[in-house]
């Protein structure tokens, strides 16, 4: 199955497929690295929220609206996207170790070490309909048990901050890579604003000691990348 993947800076991302488009964290107003708007995006069939700070949470309720996307989170956040004008109808609540299917694709919510306005931080687990596995951990610190998840999933791509500060550096993102077993990594949470990580050299360097056999991707912003 052809996939494509869009990074539009920060923690934002669009999975497309034949089937379905997946947008994660649309933060596109104040985003200073992203070069679309979200008025520019044409299609979404699915928002995953990670948690609802505002560089993460973004634009998903104009998005939802405008798309007739349903939107998955947790039931806290689902429940003010919908004080503030979210069809319930589009509201998909979920919680920590649960799984929903949307459109082919196997969604499942897992724990990420982080804060939230509202609910908890969470991360994601996507199974496609051809078998491809993407872990998209949010915004989290290093945790050991990041290595079940390797247990019972054989992830393809890890999408993981190294920013630091906020999330994890480079040098504990190699070692999540570590304990994933992932193919493949895709750096993010960095070169937002000069408080955070600037560069992904540091991650590469961490990789070749700590997760040699994982190969980083550095997308570049606005751009579709075939997977």
């Amino acid at each position: 199955m052809q996939m494509e993947i869009t990074w539009f800076g920060h923690a934002n991302f669009r999975i497309e497929t034949e089937a379905a488009s997946v947008l994660i964290d649309p933060f596109f107003v104040g985003n200073p690295s992203s070069p679309a708007t979200y008025k520019e995006i044409e299609r979404g069939d699915i928002i995953l929220v990670t948690h609802d700070h505002t560089d993460h949470i973004g634009q998903t309720l104009e998005l939802a609206i405008r798309l007739d996307a349903e939107v998955v989170a947790m039931p806290e956040i689902i429940q003010s996207l919908i004080g503030m004008g979210l069809p319930e109808s589009l509201g998909v609540g979920m919680n920590i170790g649960g799984t929903v299917e949307r459109l082919g694709i196997s969604i499942k919510m897992v724990q990420a070490l982080h804060s939230s306005i509202n609910g908890m931080p969470a991360g994601f687990i996507l199974t496609m309909p051809d078998g491809t596995c993407l872990y998209n951990s949010g915004d989290t610190g290093l945790f050991s048990d990041m290595e079940l998840f390797s247990k019972f999933h054989d992830i393809d791509i890890a999408m993981l901050p190294i920013g630091g500060r906020y999330t994890m550096d480079p040098q504990q993102a190699a070692y999540a890579c570590s304990l994933l077993k992932c193919k493949r990594v895709i750096p993010m949470h960095w070169g937002t604003w000069p408080i955070l990580g600037q560069n992904t050299e540091s991650m590469a360097e961490h990789l070749s000691l700590m997760a040699p056999d994982t190969k980083m991707l550095e997308l570049e912003i606005g751009k579709r990348t075939k997977i």
